[in-house]
């Protein structure tokens, strides 16, 4: 069985927020930095990853997912600046 990852894509600190599930977190990242991962980021320019959660199993990811989803802006915001106060764009580390 395959991880997965839960991730935050914005457009700048404190802008507009993307949650998103993948398997592939690279890849996938590329995708949206590209305008191939999903509409809305397309939409709102959402290329700057700022958050990641890895998970032993893709079921676990999507759980998490789902409940982030439902959590207050306010909460997400938080749990972001928590572990990346400068909302750096964490691309070019997973990446390599």
């Amino acid at each position: 069985m395959q991880g997965g990852w839960i991730y935050i894509m914005t457009d700048k600190p404190h802008g507009t927020l993307y949650i998103g599930v993948t398997a592939d977190l690279a890849a996938r990242i590329y995708q949206h930095r590209t305008g191939t991962g999903s509409d809305f980021c397309k939409r709102y320019g959402l290329k700057r990853l700022v958050y990641v959660e890895p998970y032993p199993t893709i079921g676990e990811a999507i759980m998490r997912e789902k409940a982030m989803k439902a959590w207050k802006r306010i909460w997400k915001t938080a749990l972001i600046s928590k572990t990346n106060p400068d909302w750096e764009d964490l691309y070019p580390r997973i990446n390599g």
